[in-house]
C-alpha cells in the first residue's frame, strides 16, 4: 500500500497545505478506501482552529466522506473490492464494551473519530475500521450523499430514537446545513413538520424541503402562538435562545432535543419539565446500524444535502466559505 496524500493544518487556524503521510500495513479489520467526495463539516472548523483543545497537528480534517475501496483487510467480511461506501464521525470502536455489544458503538468510550487523534477525509484516501465504512445505495449521488454521513445522521438519529410516526408533531429550529436535512427526514417519518428561522425569506425554501408550517423567530409573539404544540423540537442552530420558550412549546411528554451548541449554559426552570413530563435532550452521530438504516431511507424518499461542490485543491477556500456561514447548506470537496 501507498501513501496517503492530503491536505493538512500544522497549526490552528492555519492555512491546509499538502502532505502526505505512511499509514502503515493494512489492519486485518481495516479498509481502505480511495475518496472521491467529503463534506466540510462545522466541525471540521472547529477542530482546524483547536476551538475544542484537542486538535494534535499536523492534522488533515474530513469525516463526510464517501469513496469506494481499494483494500480489504485479512479479516473483513461484507465489503468487497470496489465497493462504494460512506464514512462519517466515526472511524472505530472497542467492539466489546456493553455499548457496542448493544449496537450503540457511537457511544463507547474508547470510540474513534474520523479525523481526531488520527488523519481524515481532505485526501485521496483514508482507512477505517470497515464496521464503519457503510455501503450507499446506488440511488444516491456521492456529492449529495457525503454529508448525510455526520449532518444526516445527526439529525436523523434523534427522530428515529425519539419515536417519530405519522402521528407526531416535529418543530426544527434552523434552516442550515443540519436543518435543511431535518426537515426532509422529519418529513419522510410522515409527521407533521414546522421549522424556526429568523430568516423570513427561508419560508418558500423551508416549505419545498418538507415544512408544513414556518415560525418567523423575530416576531417576538410567534413562538406564544405555538405554545403546547409539539413532540420533538431539534435544535441545529449554536446559538443562545429563549428555551423556556421552547419548552413552553412542547406537548406534555415532549422533548427539546439539542444538536448544536451556544456559548451560554441553558437557563430553564425545573417546573416547566415537571407538569408536563418534557424532557431535554442531546444526541450526538449515529450508530453504523443508524448509518445504513438513514441511507437507505435517504435513497427511498429523496432526502438529500443541498450542497456547493469545491475542488480538493480548493479546500481553503470551502473552508473559508463554512467559516463564514455563506453556503447553502453543506460544502463538499470533490476529487
Amino acid at each position: 500500500m501507498s501513501e496517503i496524500h492530503g491536505l493538512a493544518v500544522h497549526a490552528a487556524g492555519a492555512h491546509l497545505l499538502p502532505y502526505k503521510y505512511d499509514p502503515g500495513e493494512l489492519g486485518r479489520h481495516e479498509v481502505e478506501i480511495k475518496i472521491s467526495h467529503c463534506g466540510v463539516c462545522h466541525s471540521d472548523v472547529h477542530l482546524i482552529d483547536n476551538d475544542w483543545g484537542f486538535t494534535k497537528y499536523p492534522f488533515i480534517p474530513g469525516h463526510e466522506i464517501v469513496g469506494t475501496v481499494v483494500g480489504v483487510g485479512a479479516d473483513v467480511t461484507g465489503l468487497k473490492m470496489g465497493e462504494r461506501v460512506g464514512v462519517g464521525w466515526q472511524a472505530d470502536s472497542c467492539g466489546v464494551c456493553e455499548w457496542c455489544r448493544q449496537g450503540d458503538e457511537h457511544l463507547c468510550a474508547k470510540a474513534q473519530p474520523t479525523c481526531v487523534g488520527r488523519n481524515g477525509g481532505y485526501a485521496d484516501k483514508i482507512r477505517v475500521n470497515a464496521r464503519f465504512a457503510i455501503p450507499v445505495p446506488a440511488a444516491l449521488e456521492s456529492e449529495n450523499a457525503a454529508p448525510l454521513m455526520c449532518a444526516g445522521i445527526t439529525v436523523y438519529s434523534p427522530l428515529r430514537n425519539h419515536g417519530v410516526r405519522p402521528s407526531s408533531r416535529v418543530g426544527v429550529i434552523g434552516i442550515g446545513g443540519l436543518g435543511h436535512l431535518g426537515l426532509q427526514f422529519a418529513r419522510a417519518f410522515g409527521a407533521e413538520v414546522t421549522a424556526f428561522s429568523t430568516a423570513k425569506d427561508k419560508e418558500a425554501e423551508a416549505k419545498s424541503l418538507g415544512a408544513h408550517n414556518f415560525v418567523n423567530t423575530r416576531d417576538t409573539g410567534a413562538l406564544k402562538k405555538v405554545a403546547g404544540a409539539f413532540d420533538l423540537i431539534l435544535s441545529t442552530v449554536s446559538a443562545d435562545l429563549d428555551w423556556q420558550a421552547y419548552v413552553a412549546a412542547l406537548r406534555p411528554k415532549g422533548v427539546l432535543c439539542i444538536l448544536g451548541v451556544g456559548e451560554a449554559p441553558m437557563q430553564l426552570q425545573g417546573f416547566s419539565l415537571i407538569g408536563g413530563q418534557k424532557a431535554v435532550a442531546g444526541s450526538p452521530t449515529g450508530s453504523p446500524h443508524d448509518l445504513h438504516e438513514m441511507l437507505d431511507v435517504a435513497a427511498r424518499h429523496n432526502v438529500k444535502a443541498l450542497t456547493e461542490k469545491f475542488a480538493m485543491a480548493k479546500a481553503n477556500d470551502a473552508v473559508a466559505k463554512v467559516k463564514k456561514n455563506q453556503v447553502r447548506y453543506r460544502a463538499v470537496l470533490a476529487n
